[in-house]
């Protein structure tokens, strides 16, 4: 028997990236799928945003998260390898980007008026690309 629509919302998107799911009021929640053409050798920038938290859970793979603090450019790099079923809130204005392996699939809850507007964006220099190569293959490992 089919649940009636008035009473739930279904929504899945499998395909590679990121995906919106569903809005509410003032937050929205998407899907982040293992894409290949995102990975650790094309990663090229590190963002942020402006306005509000983005709260991230590793539903299945491997994720490495990559945040950084600072404000015109992100100052030191850490990177943590998230663990399945637990939540990550990336306060706002902390730079960050993801790292998905293994098939790898995270959920992302947001304020809906998250975009480009209240978000800043830094692209990597070749040095900030190798500190991060090093320290995600170390937390991947």
């Amino acid at each position: 028997m089919q649940i009636p629509s008035h009473l739930i919302d279904v929504t899945a998107n499998h395909e590679p990236g990121y995906h919106p799911l569903m809005h509410y009021e003032n937050w929205r929640v998407a899907v982040f799928n293992q894409d290949p053409a995102r990975n650790l050798d094309t990663l090229s920038y590190l963002e942020y945003h402006g306005l509000t938290d983005e709260v991230f859970v590793l539903l299945q793979g491997r994720c490495a998260l990559i945040v950084a603090d600072g404000s015109d450019n992100p100052g030191e790099i850490h990177v943590v390898e998230m663990e399945a079923n637990t939540c990550y809130n990336i306060r706002k204005g902390v730079w960050h980007a993801l790292i998905l392996q293994d098939q790898g699939i995270v959920l992302i809850v947001e304020n809906q008026d998250t975009s480009r507007d209240n978000s800043g964006y830094y692209t990597l220099t070749e040095q900030d690309k190798a500190v991060i190569r090093a320290r995600v293959e170390t937390v991947l490992a």
